[in-house]
């Protein structure tokens, strides 16, 4: 990852203490903790995932081509894992997905 991308993703995290920090409404609820007779110790943990943009050729145009919407081959894995129903059903037989197993069908021994 090259020097701009951290610079800018150290910027994030200052623009979401400072957001965090100045907030009103976050205030108003650990003073009213603190009025309860307790000190409050509030940390945060934010997870920032990148991914690089791919060029309008390739897989991205053949998402763009999906009769589906903008869901690429993951995020369609993805729902169906989920049981999430896509709107055609044949669509859905496009992926051979298994759902997730049911705890109540195997009990454990």
């Amino acid at each position: 990852m090259n020097q701009k991308v951290k610079n800018l993703i150290q910027k994030l995290g200052e623009a979401i203490h400072e957001s965090v920090s100045e907030s009103e409404n976050i205030a108003g609820v650990v003073k009213n903790i603190r009025d309860q007779g307790f000190d409050v110790l509030l940390m945060l943990e934010a997870t920032i995932g990148l991914n690089e943009v791919e060029s309008e050729t390739g897989e991205s145009a053949a998402a763009q081509e999906d009769p589906l919407g903008p869901f690429t081959r993951h995020d369609l894995t993805f729902l169906k894992s989920l049981r999430i129903s896509l709107p055609n059903e044949a669509d859905a037989n496009d992926f051979n997905v298994e759902p997730p197993a049911d705890p109540a069908a195997n009990p454990p021994a």
